[in-house]
């Protein structure tokens, strides 16, 4: 058994086949990207196993490296872990806390850097402010996403 994080062949892990949760075409090729280009991120997220090595979190990330030609990946155990534990975990794992600051990402970060690294920025169709929200803006620059009734300052 393992017990601490370490680098493993890959053909050791064996993809979890109850993971409910997948990432499909451009997403997953992003992904896949991801992997190539920025392999060091694999040591700092290693991808979580069972003591039969199936996999409870990373199954896309172990895909993707099998995708990328990786002959080994990086994994952390559980290995005195409830099954009722790894059960919560796998969800968890997948579960998105937080939110985005938009108006911060369309001004100070590179849209296409972010779409590159897996962030999908495809903002939706935005019409300018009215003239009477347009002069309360102290000389800025307001789009307004009406799908999401969020305001982008520029």
């Amino acid at each position: 058994m393992i017990y601490m994080k370490q680098l493993v062949d890959i053909k050791l892990v064996i993809p979890n086949p109850n993971n409910p949760r997948t990432i499909k075409d451009d997403n997953f090729k992003k992904l896949v990207n991801s992997v190539i280009s920025f392999p060091k991120m694999l040591e700092k997220r290693p991808i979580v196993v069972d003591e039969n090595m199936i996999v409870l979190g990373g199954n896309m990330r172990l895909k993707a490296c099998k995708e990328a030609k990786l002959k080994k990946v990086w994994i952390d155990n559980t290995e005195d872990w409830t099954d009722e534990e790894k059960r919560q975990f796998i969800i968890k794992d997948n579960v998105s806390g937080g939110e985005w600051d938009w108006d911060m990402l369309a001004n100070e970060w590179d849209t296409e850097k972010l779409n590159e690294w897996g962030l999908v920025v495809e903002f939706p169709s935005f019409m300018p402010a009215t003239e009477d929200e347009q002069g309360k803006l102290d000389e800025k620059k307001k789009i307004i996403c009406p799908e999401c009734n969020y305001e982008f300052t520029t």
